[in-house]
């Protein structure tokens, strides 16, 4: 099927447009644009810089996306952004494309559902099925695990890690990596315990859930360092090979953490 352009949206001769894509009213198109097969670019919506996105998104109106980084060592590299399939962009949110001194590439995965106002910033990379709601502001260079879902007007700071299937409320000040799995609110965002509902409704067994509420009291309830406390999760593991593979991302992550990880 061939593609709905409205007769006043402007697109670059340059740009790759895939059959099925609608683009509405008054919106712009860059010449290094790629839009897949299905997706849906509402009006007034502006898209350029060297931006690839895949099929069956939706962008409502007034989107600012592939906009150059907001940081002032920016110098017009050909940084890239790419989004994956089934996004939900709603009302004026903005996404810029990579930095050099990065991976030079901002991405967004699949079938995440981006709220009015959220803008997120160079380098970031966001998993899929995460939930970003009104407003949220992400600073350059995070990282956003699968299925995290992210309050109405939290501010992250840049470089911070948030693991997957977090929790975090409403206002929340992120300035230190999350680990997966917490719930929790704050500014400073302060963890309250396990996602142990949404942990449930996407088939983590009760004994999975048990283990990481174990592992949440050794991270934030016994005194320990992270150190000694991933090792008491080594051996939870052996204890509960049941649980074994739930654990072992929250392992990584606190191995891998450089920045710290949100204290209670």
């Amino acid at each position: 099927m061939a593609s709905h352009i409205h007769p006043t949206a402007i697109v670059a001769p340059g740009a790759r447009i895939a059959g099925d894509v609608s683009i509405g009213p008054y919106s712009i198109i860059g010449d290094h644009v790629v839009i897949g097969a299905g997706t849906t670019v509402g009006p007034h919506c502006v898209i350029d810089g060297h931006t690839t996105i895949g099929a069956n998104n939706n962008f409502y109106r007034f989107c600012s996306i592939g906009g150059i980084p907001q940081d002032k060592k920016y110098r017009n590299e050909p940084t890239r952004l790419e989004i994956g399939d089934g996004n939900t962009i709603r009302e004026y949110v903005t996404i810029n494309t990579g930095t050099a001194q990065d991976v030079g590439v901002t991405r967004l995965g699949n079938d995440n559902w981006i709220m009015a106002y959220v803008h997120i910033a160079h380098d970031c990379q966001i998993g899929s099925h995460t939930v970003i709601a009104n407003g949220v502001q992400l600073a350059g260079h995070i990282h956003i695990g699968d299925w995290a879902i992210l309050g109405g007007l939290s501010a992250v700071h840049q470089f911070v890690r948030i693991g997957a299937h977090t929790m975090i409320g409403g206002t929340s000040s992120i300035r230190q990596d999350t680990p997966p799995y917490l719930i929790g609110a704050g500014d400073p965002f302060r963890p309250v315990g396990i996602n142990s509902e949404g942990l449930s409704r996407r088939g983590f067994t009760p004994e999975a859930i048990a283990a990481l509420k174990e592992a949440y009291k050794l991270l934030y309830r016994r005194n320990l360092k992270v150190e000694e406390a991933c090792e008491k999760m080594r051996e939870l593991q052996r204890e509960k090979p049941d649980a074994a593979d739930a654990l072992q991302p929250l392992i990584d992550f606190l191995a891998a953490s450089t920045r710290g990880i949100v204290r209670s």
